[in-house]
C-alpha cells in the first residue's frame, strides 16, 4: 500500500488509534467512518479517520 493513501482510524469512545487503512482520496472527500472492533473497549464501536 502507498503511504499517501493510508489513514489512521480512531475509536470514538476511548480515542485510541487502533487501525490503519487505505482510501481513495480522489473519490472520498469526507472523513471515513466505520464500525470496527476496539481491543481496548472490547466491543464494536464507531471508528473515525484522523489526521
Amino acid at each position: 500500500m502507498s503511504q499517501d493513501n493510508m489513514v489512521k482510524m480512531e475509536c470514538k469512545e476511548c480515542k485510541r488509534t487502533n487501525y490503519f487503512t487505505s482510501k481513495n482520496k480522489k473519490v472520498l472527500k469526507n472523513r471515513l467512518e466505520l464500525e470496527k472492533f476496539c481491543k481496548f473497549c472490547k466491543k464494536h464501536t464507531e471508528h473515525k479517520e484522523t489526521k
